[in-house]
């Protein structure tokens, strides 16, 4: 498994990445400072969590990757498909944009997101140098916000799709994630006849009968659809291993995010 440890945190990286040099990295909950239910390295502003720990949480986990937290560029997570392409870090008195994929192609920036469940994708293009990160849950899934980060970067960056390379971070898996008849729905609209392999019953006679919809299979297809053709699943359920990830789900709402970041090497 690839994991690392630096200063008392513990953080995933993708293989595939590795060999680029790209920095990247997918913060586990542990080596901070927040107490329960938030313990220890949470990194989410918006959970009710004390935020002097907060930003603490943060600076540790920017020194274990070797990191400028001067150098963070984020935004509020909204469940949109909206894309934002930023050329400098964001100042702590400058407005957060809302929106759920960024890129840069500035080695200056760190590209830094929260999760705890929702699908965290890394996206590298090593030939024009950009690098994104974008959030899926369900909506954004459906709403193929990795899509639109794909072709922004195309369109933006002048990237080739198979050229980019991608990674899909710890997030809840499909054996975790029922979903109801009203998001089976939308997941039909979204994705056609590709739908049915992207939903599945649980049998009557296990715990949370019903259907599950697959987050990491939908944005596998939805980056294979746009013409990536190296994508590398962490295969890392959030909801399966507490002890290392925030899962709002398995634990009831009442939970940290952890953190994802992504930056070019200088």
């Amino acid at each position: 498994m690839p994991y690392y440890h630096s200063n008392g945190l513990k953080y995933y990286r993708f293989p595939l990445f590795e060999g680029h040099g790209v920095i990247h990295a997918a913060l586990t909950r542990q080596g901070g400072t927040s107490p329960s239910p938030w313990d220890s390295l949470n990194l989410g502003g918006t959970v009710g969590d004390d935020s002097t720990r907060v930003f603490e949480n943060r600076q540790r986990a920017f020194d274990a990757v070797q990191l400028s937290f001067n150098s963070l560029f984020d935004v509020w997570q909204v469940h949109s498909d909206r894309v934002v392409v930023t050329n400098a870090p964001r100042l702590a008195s400058e407005a957060i944009q809302q929106a759920d994929a960024i890129l840069t192609n500035k080695p200056e920036v760190t590209l830094f997101m929260r999760f705890a469940d929702c699908v965290p994708v890394y996206l590298y293009d090593p030939c024009k140098r950009v690098v994104g990160l974008a959030h899926a849950g369900w909506v954004g899934t459906i709403k193929h916000t990795v899509g639109k980060a794909v072709r922004k970067m195309v369109e933006t960056f002048g990237s080739q799709p198979d050229e980019i390379i991608a990674g899909i971070g710890p997030s809840i898996a499909a054996h975790h994630y029922p979903v109801g008849a009203d998001v089976a729905t939308q997941v039909r609209a979204a994705f056609g006849t590709y739908a049915e392999s992207l939903l599945f019953s649980i049998q009557d006679d296990q715990p949370e009968p019903g259907l599950r919809f697959d987050l990491w299979e939908a944005n596998r297809l939805i980056l294979e659809q746009e013409g990536v053709k190296q994508v590398e699943l962490s295969g890392l359920c959030t909801a399966c291993h507490t002890v290392d990830w925030y899962s709002h789900r398995a634990e009831n709402g009442r939970t940290g995010r952890f953190g994802a970041l992504i930056a070019l090497p200088k």
